[in-house]
């Protein structure tokens, strides 16, 4: 058991953080091992969702995550689970509208005066060059 402080701390935060992880990987296997039962769409969803969930907390790494819902998208297939494509959540794009002649908007440049350089190194005259012997 730690004596320090700062340790006794460390020590009761793993505890938590431990318990949060099983839960959450519990909640991965139930969601897969249900749809493994009975295969639908909707079982398919939430365990997909689930690993996204565990990826998003750190809890599983990217690469196991892609590896574990192509599982279940290929046992969703040979199911004959029919996966519903997720809506584009871009907004419709809008056809331009061409401007007429007469709305045309005629911006001018403001012309600015630039700053004299106020650092050291601007302000010291340029090194000459030593001369080289013939």
């Amino acid at each position: 058991m730690p004596i320090i402080k700062s340790a006794i701390k460390r020590a009761r935060q793993a505890v938590k953080r431990r318990e949060k992880n099983l839960s959450t990987k519990r909640d991965i296997k139930s969601a897969v091992k249900s749809f493994n039962l009975k295969p639908s769409a909707k079982g398919l969803s939430a365990a997909q969702s689930e690993i996204d969930t565990a990826v998003k907390k750190g809890l599983i790494k990217k690469n196991t995550a892609s590896r574990k819902k192509a599982n279940l998208a290929k046992s969703a297939k040979k199911a004959g689970v029919k996966i519903a494509k997720a809506e584009s959540k871009k907004p419709a794009v809008k056809k331009a509208v061409k401007a007429s002649p007469e709305k045309k908007v005629v911006t001018t440049k403001k012309t600015v005066a630039k700053k004299a350089p106020t650092s050291k190194a601007a302000a010291k005259p340029a090194a000459k060059k030593p001369q080289t012997k013939k």
